[in-house]
């Protein structure tokens, strides 16, 4: 049973397409895992295991028949709560949206069943995505594998604790300021952010200003590229998704083992005061592997204004302007970070916002500035391990290696959200495990459109510094 829940899902599709694995098993498998596990790790809204199972045999019966599958046949997946599903509940997290049931699929989850992925429920998040931790007044707290005291991170901490502990092998989840790396780096995963416009984001209330990506949260990164690679291509609802290729032309410097040549900018800060040693340590490691394959690393010395003040008026205005009404109806039946948020959002002004879009344009140019020097860039992904899983996300302290250094953005959190105020890829991966016990994440970050290039640079980390293997207590016991 172990073995075919921590089964990467390339595998499982190549055995069911051999007839090696029957799609019946595999989903009862996963199925009878999220009945034991939910309890402990409450990662689920809602588990679709009537329709899963219809799905499965449905599945089995076209490859008895010898239909033609899709890349994904009978793998199982899971669906973060805030992406529509047709005639399946859907909650945003929120009180506002209980009993609310789609009446269409957004074109992700059409992507993914088109594949022939089988979806088995819908993932926790934060009420409406809005923190790096996932817990709701809707639905409670959800745990990390790893250590249940503590966060699986947010917004997609639902669909990573559901993956890392072998509850489907796939988990689609969504990122606007983190919201896929965070968790992934909390629960020891591969997260994808792509490119601006590398796959649809239908959900986006800003289609031009859109800073969010759908993607995947996977155990391995050819799951990932799988994964991203179906649900890729133009949609007429997303303006960013015109002719763009779903991975980027992989560089065939990249396609040997020797980086000779190839530059990566080290950042060691991104607007943080403090990285914790072990996450350092790690970050360092994995740049070593590079190194060793030879190539050339350096820190950035580059002066960048990470505008982390900018970046909270663009958020907290954001949550302010499209959040405030919900809170003005439920108020105190609402998450009290939402509640606090909207209240700080509601005191900039115009001014202000306009301030903060223009440094949002000052950042990406010089980002882009930086690959005029670099192939890559590599950072920690946080700062720190797994906060806990009662931390405070509006007026919560991070602690880092025994000292109080400041709030969440961006002293857990600064690595991350400015890739999506510049629309660049950027891919969390395992750099290794801290004296906690419990895993951290290193962050590649690519021009824009060079998604096939990360994953490329990721699976030579993965090669060399393998995490797939390991299981965390909770699955294990």
């Amino acid at each position: 049973m172990s073995d075919l829940l921590f089964t990467p899902a390339t595998k499982i599709a190549a055995l069911i397409r051999r007839r090696k694995l029957s799609p019946v098993e595999h989903i009862e498998a996963v199925l009878a895992a999220v009945e034991r596990l939910q309890p402990k790790l409450n990662c689920f809204v809602t588990v679709t295991a009537d329709q899963a199972r219809k799905a499965a045999r449905e599945a089995e019966q076209a490859v008895m028949s010898g239909q033609k599958l899709g890349p994904l046949h009978g793998v199982a997946v899971s669906i973060k709560d805030l992406i529509p599903t047709k005639g399946v509940r859907t909650t945003f997290g929120s009180v506002a949206y209980a009993d609310h049931v789609p009446d269409r699929d957004d074109t992700l989850v059409a992507r993914l069943a088109a594949a022939g992925a089988i979806m088995i429920g819908k993932t926790t998040t934060p009420e409406f995505g809005i923190k790096g931790q996932t817990d709701a007044p809707i639905f409670g707290t959800t745990r990390n594998p790893w250590d249940l005291e503590r966060t699986p991170g947010g917004s997609s901490g639902g669909a990573a604790a559901s993956v890392a502990a072998g509850l489907a092998p796939l988990g689609l989840g969504s990122d606007g300021a983190g919201s896929t790396r965070i968790p992934a780096a909390c629960c020891g995963l591969v997260g994808l952010k792509g490119t601006t416009g590398a796959i649809p984001y239908q959900e986006a209330r800003d289609a031009f200003g859109n800073v969010v990506a759908a993607g995947p949260l996977t155990r391995t990164i050819a799951d990932a590229a799988l994964m991203q690679s179906v649900m890729a291509g133009p949609d007429a609802l997303d303006p960013w998704t015109a002719n763009v290729a779903p991975l980027g032309q992989v560089a065939p410097a990249l396609l040997a083992q020797d980086l000779s040549g190839l530059r990566i900018g080290y950042l060691a800060r991104a607007g943080n005061k403090a990285v914790a040693a072990d996450v350092a340590a790690n970050t360092r490691a994995a740049l070593g592997v590079l190194e060793g394959l030879g190539a050339e690393v350096e820190e950035v010395t580059a002066d960048i204004d990470w505008m982390a003040e900018d970046q909270r008026v663009l958020y907290l205005c954001s949550i302010a302007n499209n959040l405030g009404p919900v809170v003005d109806r439920f108020g105190d039946r609402t998450d009290p970070v939402l509640r606090a948020y909207v209240a700080t959002g509601k005191k900039h002004d115009v001014a202000a916002y306009i301030r903060a879009i223009n440094a949002r344009t000052r950042l990406f140019r010089a980002v882009q500035g930086l690959f005029d020097t670099y192939d890559f860039l590599v950072s920690p992904t946080l700062t720190r391990t797994a906060l806990a899983a009662d931390f405070n996300g509006a007026s919560g302290i991070v602690d880092i290696d025994g000292t109080a250094v400041g709030p969440v953005q961006p002293h857990w959190t600064g690595f991350v959200y400015p890739f999506n105020l510049t629309g660049h890829p950027a891919l969390s991966v395992p750099s290794g495990w801290a004296r906690d016990g419990l895993p951290t994440g290193v962050q590649i970050i690519g021009p824009r459109h060079a998604d096939g290039n990360i994953l490329r640079l990721g699976a030579l980390l993965e090669q060399a510094l393998p995490w797939a293997a390991r299981i965390p207590p909770v699955a294990a016991a």
